[in-house]
Parts: C-alpha cells; sequence; structure tokens
C-alpha cells in the first residue's frame, strides 16, 4: 500500500491499562481523531503459576469488545494492535489471544521488551521538538520499565526492566499499607535490577531526561498541582511526594486532587521506581512527553505503508553480521518470487504482501553457516527466532524462523501448528515456494531456465523445456528426493 488510507489505528494492551488511539492522515500529517482508555490491570490477574485469571480475561475481553466495535470498518493493514509484558509472560496468553482477536476482528501481534522500547522512543521522539541533543527516555507500564538512549528519531540503546507499576505494587503494597519497610525493601529490588544497565546507560552520555506514559504523567500532574515543581519532575519533588505517602500510611488516606483513584492501588509502586532510577541515574528534572507506544506505533505503520519498514533494515543488517553471501540471496530471491508470481492466484496469495516474507528468507536463510555447516538451517532457525529484531513482532519472527528451518530436508510438520491459526496454511504454502527456490538454486549459479510450475489441488507441477531435466540430472534427483518429504505433508510433486 503505498497511498495514505484515510484511517488508520493502533492499540497497545499494556498491563495496566489498554489504550486506543485513532487517526486520520491528511497531507501527509497524523490528526487523532479518537482515543479510547481503558485501566484494565491485566497484571493483577496473574497468578504464581504466571496464568491470566478468568476474572481478568473477562474484564479484558469487555474492553475489547468495544474497542472492536470502533475498529470494525478499518482495514486490516491499517492497524496495529500489540500485546506487552504481560501477555509475552502469561503461560496461557495464546488462548487469551485468541479470544480476544474475536472480539477485536484483528490480529495481536506480541512485541519483545526491546522491541516495545524502541516503539515508544518513536512516539516520545515524534513529539518533542526536533534537537540534536542526546535523551534518555523512560517509560513505567504496569509490568516492565523502558530505558532508551537515543537522538532524534534513532534509538541508541534499549533496554526493558521486568519491572512496572502493578507487579512492584502487588509485591510490596499489595495491602495499600505504606511503611518505611516496605519502601525500604522495594527500592533495594529495584536498585538491583536497574544495577547491570546503570554504567550502560551513562556510558551514552545523554544531556536530558524525558518521561511517557501514565505513571510518570500522572506524578507530573501531581508534583505541579502541589507546587512542588515548576518545569517537569524533579528529585526534590519526588522526595516531597513520598513523604506525602508515608504520612498517610495508607494509600486510601492519601488526598491528592490529581491522583486518580483507579491508579491509586498501583500508584505507590510506579513512584518507588521512578524515584530509585533519579537516584540511580542521577537525574535531577525529567520532562513529560505527551507521545508514547501508541504513538509510536502509529508512526511504524506509517512507514510501513510508505515502504520505510525498519523491518527491512533490521534483515539486511542481520545479514551483514552473519556475513551473507548477497549473489546467492539474489538468485534465490528472484526464483522465489517467479515461484509466488505463478502460484499466486492458485493458492489466494498477495503477491505484494507476501513477497517481502520470501525476500527476508532469502537474505537470511544461510546465517546459521556461520555457526556450522551441518544442519545450518537449524542454527538460522534459532537466530531468527530468539534474536531482538527491530520492528518484528514474536509471532512475525517465529514465522520466518520456520520458513528458514523448513527450506532443506524435512517439514517440521509439529512447528506449524505453533503458530497463530490463521497462518498455519500459508507458512505452509510460502515454506514450499521457498524450498523450491532454494532447491533450484543449490548450484550456486545463475539459473537461467525458465520453467512453468501450476497446481492443482495438491498436486506441484513443474515442467522445464524438453530435454533440460535430462541435463541437469542432480537437479532432476533433487526434485524426486523434494516429492518424498511433500507427500509426507499432503503434497505431490510432479517434474518434467
Amino acid at each position: 500500500m503505498s497511498q495514505d488510507p484515510e484511517i488508520i489505528a493502533a492499540v497497545d494492551l499494556g498491563s495496566n491499562s489498554f489504550h486506543m488511539i485513532v487517526s486520520r492522515i491528511h497531507n501527509g500529517q497524523i490528526i487523532v481523531i479518537d482515543r479510547l482508555r481503558e485501566m484494565v490491570r491485566l497484571a493483577d490477574g496473574i497468578d504464581d503459576n504466571k496464568h491470566l485469571s478468568s476474572k481478568v480475561q473477562e474484564r479484558a475481553l469487555e474492553c475489547l469488545t468495544r474497542f472492536g466495535q470502533r475498529l470494525r470498518n478499518v482495514h486490516a493493514s491499517s492497524v496495529r494492535i500489540v500485546g506487552t509484558n504481560t501477555l509475552r509472560s502469561a503461560r496461557n496468553a495464546a488462548d487469551f489471544i485468541t479470544k480476544a482477536e474475536e472480539c477485536l476482528g484483528h490480529s495481536i501481534e506480541i512485541i519483545s521488551g526491546v522491541e516495545e522500547a524502541r516503539i515508544i522512543y518513536l512516539g516520545v521522539a515524534h513529539s518533542l521538538a526536533t534537537e540534536k541533543e542526546r535523551r534518555l527516555v523512560m517509560d513505567i507500564g504496569g509490568g516492565s520499565t523502558e530505558l532508551i538512549v537515543g537522538e532524534q528519531f534513532e534509538p541508541l540503546y534499549l533496554e526493558s526492566l521486568y519491572m512496572g507499576c502493578v507487579s512492584m505494587s502487588k509485591r510490596f503494597f499489595k495491602s495499600g499499607k505504606i511503611t518505611k519497610k516496605k519502601i525500604k525493601n522495594s527500592m533495594i529490588v529495584v536498585e538491583q535490577e536497574l544495577e547491570p544497565y546503570i554504567n550502560r546507560l551513562n556510558h551514552f552520555k545523554w544531556q536530558y531526561a524525558v518521561g511517557a506514559s501514565g505513571t510518570i504523567r500522572a506524578i507530573s500532574k501531581i508534583v505541579h498541582g502541589q507546587g512542588w515543581a515548576e518545569d517537569g519532575i524533579t528529585l526534590e519533588s519526588l522526595e516531597k511526594l513520598l513523604n506525602h505517602l508515608l504520612d498517610a500510611e495508607h494509600i486510601d488516606n492519601v488526598k491528592l486532587d490529581d491522583l486518580d483513584p483507579e491508579r491509586a492501588p498501583v500508584f505507590t509502586g510506579g513512584l518507588i521506581i521512578l524515584y530509585v532510577t533519579f537516584k540511580c541515574l542521577k537525574i535531577n528534572n525529567m520532562r513529560v512527553a505527551d507521545g508514547a507506544l501508541r504513538e509510536g506505533l502509529i508512526h511504524d505503520l506509517l512507514g510501513r505503508i510508505h515502504h520505510e519498514d525498519v523491518r527491512s533494515k533490521s534483515i539486511n543488517a542481520l545479514a551483514e553480521r552473519y556475513h551473507v553471501d548477497q549473489a546467492q540471496t539474489q538468485r534465490v530471491r528472484s526464483t522465489a518470487i517467479y515461484c509466488l508470481e505463478q502460484l499466486a492466484i492458485s493458492w489466494d496469495l498477495d503477491t505484494d504482501e507476501y513477497k517481502q516474507w520470501l525476500e527476508w528468507a532469502s537474505i537470511l536463510y544461510e546465517i546459521g553457516f556461520d555457526i556450522a555447516h551441518n544442519g545450518y538451517q537449524k542454527h538460522g532457525a534459532y537466530i531468527i527466532e530468539q534474536s531482538d529484531i527491530a520492528g518484528f513482532s514474536r509471532q512475525e519472527q517465529q514465522l520466518l524462523s520456520l520458513i528458514v528451518l523448513s527450506h532443506r530436508r524435512k517439514f517440521p510438520a509439529d512447528r506449524f501448528q505453533e503458530l497463530p491459526s490463521y497462518w498455519t496454511d500459508l507458512a505452509q504454502k510460502l515454506c514450499i515456494i521457498f524450498r523450491l527456490a532454494t532447491l533450484l538454486n543449490r548450484s550456486r549459479t545463475d539459473l537461467t531456465e525458465k520453467f512453468r510450475l501450476s497446481v492443482q489441488a495438491n498436486t506441484i507441477t513443474i515442467e522445464f523445456a524438453y530435454g533440460w531435466l535430462d541435463q541437469h540430472s542432480l537437479t532432476h534427483a533433487d526434485l524426486l528426493q523434494e516429492n518424498e518429504y511433500l507427500e509426507k505433508i499432503g503434497y505431490q510433486l510432479q517434474a518434467s
């Protein structure tokens, strides 16, 4: 899609709140026309076995049903919905996501902490005036805290820490009581979490700090309302706020006009995280930005629409790191797209959309060679699935990993069942196309012979010029072997 859609939308399924932002694109500018926010407190429903309780699932699904009504008429390519820390860690997240996608009418991506940090930075950077100074960006979510150092629109260092306002409040202040001992113990935990990253963050010599999202905005509103700070958030204002909570002894006794009653149960944990971060990183003042994860998703989505997809940049960087043979990449890419174009109608495949998956697979399918030649497809698949690849969700990395893993030898049929159900059939077809492309380029010389590829039911037919296979006996043998592999997943390959 090269032309701007009229409406684009982003949904952030956070551990504390669910947010939706709906925007109109006018002359390349993003105009927000609707914002919805509900405090679902998803992280509060995680039990000791890391399962989401039925009660919190019901609350979340009710919210998403309302969101889904607003998104019903927005095209799938114009919507991005992401799940963060709680949905990354919950063991029964897959079942919940299936129900949630039915409510929303759109698919949900689960993103890594580092990817969450990248998108947050993008949202913050677009909400600030363009400045050359290096900045530290902080976002305290319900289950994780992101710290990023960047310049203008480019993040230089990304980190996601496993602590958030809900998880910290649930661990230390669940009863609502606020004591010196509880505060001391919670501060030690935050310091322990921050300790490995302090030197790394300070190494980048950032000039100023910026805070984003609900917890930091709420704290900023309170300290300004109390007259404890005039510009941004200061260390002194945080100390006054902390003492105010201590004097109250219980969150229910806290009398602050600007403290939202819905946020009160998770407020103390968020304040502790911010205060300790100020102390550890020697922050004197923190500005507060309007942009955050959902705004970042909008800008990232617009980039994809304009063919400025950070995923392609990430793939190329990974290929460079693992010394990919560029000439072989081009051979396989050309053959894979040629196969896709011939099978697209029969298999109902969107050529423009799925071409990029085959291109990415062509670039990365040999990265496992840098580890070992034997079973290199397994090494490559592992690298792709386990790496933090900017722009990709966990499901997208899983799909790309599976295409690479499946490009030679037997099909790992059981792995296809691990994908979201709407990708299972698609993944199998992309893998078959990619297997043929790598097989036909095994000699690592340019394939000048054109061939005809067709499919009827589950029989794939590949036809070459008369006598070509007789002259290329190794390729013929490979195709016969490939038929044996394909038969085990219900397909037949006929070569002539």
